[in-house]
């Protein structure tokens, strides 16, 4: 039984050195920089960060099916006047939202606002191979929901 806990702790635990919440920096999630491609032969998403500057790292994706693109996502992680990180996403045709940094380690972020229809948590992992995989989730019509996005690191353009 025991074993089992310590098995389920191990699992839940999350990825990587965790720092508190009075330490967060715009340097903590910084390894997110560059530029990050998933998807398949008919549809592909793709996600540029800029390096931190002055507490700003400013970001953009977009997906493209068939040859077209279909949606795009301005995107700024920043800190606030009150030393708070926040993911900001302001996708095509919606308002833009603001996610609050509750949880940095050297391989994973997670940023969260619980007020939010769908999506109510963005997640940023980097695996061991070196990929990125982020994850949005959250309730939706009173089920828990998640969308994953698998992608890896590729030149940018």
């Amino acid at each position: 039984m025991i074993a089992l806990s310590l098995g389920l702790l191990m699992l839940l635990a999350p990825q990587g050195e965790v720092t508190s919440a009075r330490q967060f920096t715009i340097q903590d999630v910084a390894w997110i920089k560059g530029c990050w491609e998933g998807g398949d032969a008919d549809s592909r998403i793709t996600e540029q960060w800029m390096a931190p500057q002055e507490g700003t790292m400013f970001g953009a994706s977009r997906t493209t099916k068939n040859g077209k693109m279909v949606d795009y996502e301005y995107l700024m992680i920043r800190v606030n006047e009150a030393g708070e990180i926040h993911y900001l996403a302001k996708p095509s045709r919606q308002p833009e939202s603001a996610f609050k940094l509750v949880r940095v380690g050297t391989r994973e972020a997670v940023f969260e606002n619980p007020e939010h229809d769908f999506p109510q948590r963005i997640i940023y992992r980097v695996k061991e191979d070196g990929s990125l995989h982020a994850r949005i989730e959250g309730m939706s019509n009173g089920q828990v929901k998640g969308v994953d996005f698998p992608m890896k690191k590729v030149p940018c353009e």
